[in-house]
């Protein structure tokens, strides 16, 4: 494929390119929180955990530390399940590099949950412990 004929394919440029590219977004987590419970519940959490992280008494920066916590565990699961429907795509069957591929992936979620927690721990601490 030409560099010419990839152009093509993709598209539009300037702000076409940019309103493209937020629909695709968009159709991407309608998507996902259709098709992924994982996702349906983090993004549940998020619609909670975001507001109550703005009323916390603490500094921004720990507000924004907990928010960001909750936008990266979102990221990862979208990006596990993007590498699923991936290997999904290819086929059916069982193969030990299809493995290693949702395998990591998921382990990649483990790690992004267990960040939000004890981010969150910490805030939580810092509000009313200490």
């Amino acid at each position: 494929m030409t560099i010419q004929n990839a152009h093509q394919l993709k598209g539009k440029t300037g702000l076409r390119r940019l309103i493209n590219a937020t629909r695709y977004s968009r159709d991407g987590i309608v998507a996902a929180f259709k098709n992924e419970a994982a996702f349906r519940q983090e993004a549940v959490c998020c619609l909670f955990l975001i507001p109550a992280a703005f009323v916390l008494p603490v500094e921004t920066i720990y507000q924004l530390a907990a928010i960001g916590s909750l936008f990266w565990l979102l990221i990862v699961e979208l990006l596990n399940s993007g590498i699923e429907a991936a290997i999904d795509r290819i086929g059916p069957e069982l193969h030990e590099k299809s493995k290693f591929a949702k395998d990591v992936g998921s382990a990649a979620v483990l790690f992004a949950l267990i960040h939000a927690i004890v981010v969150w721990v910490c805030v939580l601490l810092q509000a009313f412990v200490l």
